[in-house]
């Protein structure tokens, strides 16, 4: 059995959709995570979360999203919480205008109440109540799976939420020899170059994965296979990528494969 971890996809479903058709995967034995962050930036997010939605529901015991930041404040501006999600700078103009069929235009405070009304009117139902039901993390034999990282190397039952889906922090990128973690959120560029050295673009540092290798028109959407490290990419262009990587693994690593072939 093989787990397939797919990072922040952000929008771009025609690359999420090339991805897939790269999988060796079995439906029936093997497991498909995504780390969350499906909406936001891209040019297709009603078509990303229909996807991957659809997918979840076929087959629900082996088909896992996780939430992402970007869910947490799109579901926190439809339910009135805060407006964070309303910031340029999340790409919510993007999903905005997919849903709505219209431009993000706020000048005065009657405009985030007609931003928030109109989200409400466009997003289907059923795509609102999925996001609610996304789980914080999952675990398998394998690893952790988290949008972000851990609070302070804990478990993630014993994480904050907030942890869990926004943190960045060095000591984790850097120190962390708990139960290899895999996680998103932070675009590997900005990571430590240490983990960075011949990984085709992921970090893998003593027990820490991070497979978030950004959003611009030259950056792959990733997916890591465990227990066997093989690393497939799609890129914008068209064109596909496929690794296995065996050099560099730090032990904790390694010895979650030896514990896999033994078992």
């Amino acid at each position: 059995m093989k787990t397939f971890v797919v990072g922040d996809i952000h929008g771009r479903c025609a690359q999420l959709r090339r991805l897939l058709e790269m999988l060796p995967r079995d439906e029936t034995a093997d497991t498909l995570i995504f780390l969350g962050d499906l909406v936001d930036r891209g040019p297709d997010i009603p078509g990303c979360v229909g996807h991957v939605m659809k997918l979840s529901q076929e087959n629900p015991e082996r088909v896992i999203c996780l939430r992402g930041n970007h869910e947490q404040m799109l579901l926190d501006f439809i339910d009135d919480a805060n407006s964070i999600w309303i910031d340029p700078s999340t790409g919510s103009d993007q999903t905005f205008a997919q849903y709505a069929g219209k431009r993000l235009m706020l000048e005065v405070d009657a405009d985030f109440v007609e931003a928030r009304r109109a989200m409400m009117r466009s997003v289907p139902g059923e795509q609102i109540e999925f996001m609610r039901k996304l789980p914080l993390y999952h675990e398998d034999d394998y690893a952790l799976y988290v949008h972000a990282g851990l609070e302070d190397g804990k478990h993630p039952r014993d994480s904050s939420p907030h942890a869990l889906l926004w943190t960045r922090d060095d000591e984790f990128y850097k120190n962390y020899h708990g139960k290899p973690c895999v996680f998103g959120h932070t675009p590997t560029p900005f990571l430590p170059l240490r983990g960075r050295l011949g990984r085709h673009g992921i970090y893998l540092h003593n027990s820490a994965i991070g497979i978030d290798t950004g959003y611009n028109i030259y950056s792959p959407l990733s997916c890591l296979s465990l227990p066997d490290f093989t690393l497939y990419q799609a890129f914008a262009d068209g064109h596909t990528a496929t690794h296995h990587i065996t050099m560099l693994i730090p032990e904790s690593l390694r010895e979650m494969q030896r514990k896999a072939a033994g078992a």
